[in-house]
């Protein structure tokens, strides 16, 4: 098969190479689509990875073409999304099924071969099953979906609140998609590009709830749009101190900072910050992933219900397709940031094995 092969950083080469051989409780898929992730740059172009050879990618979606010796028949040519990442069943996250936590997990495209390529192996447990309404296009989309319900669920947002999304980047922008679908309608939201605001109006938000931070003193604009008081939930998506004492500098007596983003650098806080959290009795949470369960409860199920009642349309942020031959050049894109984007994808054709 073909596949992007990682071999060591800024090493990335489109090859053939043998297909994988799936174990007892695996399945074999045929990759139909798979997004690029923020993070999947700084692995291939900047820090690496775990082990190489490897081939990244850990959002995508296909069909099942072959199924291991003890894995479940009824997989056989359905049509599926995956769950990245593959706990061990063992640690007492797993026991009590919070598998998202898992002190001791794998995960596909970082620490195993994932789905940067025309087939990949995947535990049979890591599978979702895809209503014929949803395309293999947004099933790719489902894992960072569910990171943005995750972090959304483990707040506690209601629908009176008074929210801000600081960070409108894939994640941030999925979560305004989620928040204004759940009903929440006072959202603020802080970007630094032009794109990102044409992406946010598109979701219903209006400029007067936009503050682009090149331009706008954002304590200052958060102060004056909420009369001093703050927000009830602040969503941290960026990860730097600046956005984080912001945050914390930002929200209500008694409310929620959620957050999100992965840290850019070591993290800092002033006195002065550290002050707020304690004077104000805020609650600061995180949100790592997302759960899998297999059940109605999880947070991919929670999309697929949204997605089956047609009351959310991530395909909106789908900007670049490319097929496989090309997904380099999508890559590229993201690490030059040559062309605005927000889910570059790589799409596969429809022909057999």
């Amino acid at each position: 098969m073909r596949a992007y092969v990682l071999h060591g950083i800024d090493d990335l080469r489109l090859e053939e190479t043998a297909l994988p051989e799936i174990k007892e409780r695996e399945v074999l898929v045929k990759v139909m689509a798979a997004g690029i992730c923020g993070s999947d740059i700084p692995r291939i172009y900047k820090t690496g990875t775990y082990s190489y050879p490897l081939i990244p990618g850990h959002e995508f979606s296909g069909t099942v073409i072959e199924t291991g010796l003890k894995a479940d028949k009824k997989w056989m040519g359905k049509r599926v999304g995956i769950f990245p990442l593959i706990p061990c069943g063992e640690c007492e996250s797993c026991r009590k099924k919070q598998y998202e936590m898992c002190r001791h997990y794998s995960y596909l495209g970082s620490r195993t071969n994932g789905g940067f390529a025309e087939y990949a192996a995947v535990p049979e447990e890591n599978l979702i099953e895809l209503p014929e309404e949803v395309s293999y296009e947004v099933a790719a989309m489902l894992e960072p979906m569910a990171v943005a319900v995750h972090a959304m669920r483990k707040s506690g947002v209601m629908k009176e609140n008074t929210v801000v999304v600081y960070g409108l980047g894939t994640i941030g922008l999925l979560l305004c998609m989620f928040l204004l679908d759940a009903g929440v309608r006072d959202i603020y939201v802080i970007g630094n590009k032009e794109f990102q605001k044409r992406m946010a109006d598109s979701l219903g938000i209006s400029e007067t709830h936009y503050c682009d931070c090149r331009t706008r003193e954002v304590s200052k604009w958060l102060q004056e749009q909420t009369g001093g008081r703050g927000v009830d939930v602040f969503f941290e998506c960026v990860g730097k101190n600046e956005t984080i004492a912001d945050a914390i500098g930002n929200t209500a007596p008694g409310g929620t900072v959620q957050m999100v983003g992965n840290p850019a650098s070591d993290i800092m806080l002033k006195k002065e910050i550290y002050w707020k959290i304690l004077r104000n009795q805020l609650t600061i949470k995180g949100s790592w992933n997302s759960s899998f369960l297999q059940n109605e409860k999880d947070d991919w199920h929670y999309v697929l219900d949204r997605l089956g009642r047609q009351t959310i349309h991530p395909e909106q942020f789908i900007t670049q397709k490319f097929e496989l031959e090309h997904l380099k050049e999508g890559l590229e894109i993201m690490r030059d940031k040559r062309e605005e984007y927000v889910k570059v994808m790589m799409v596969q054709k429809e022909a057999g094995m």
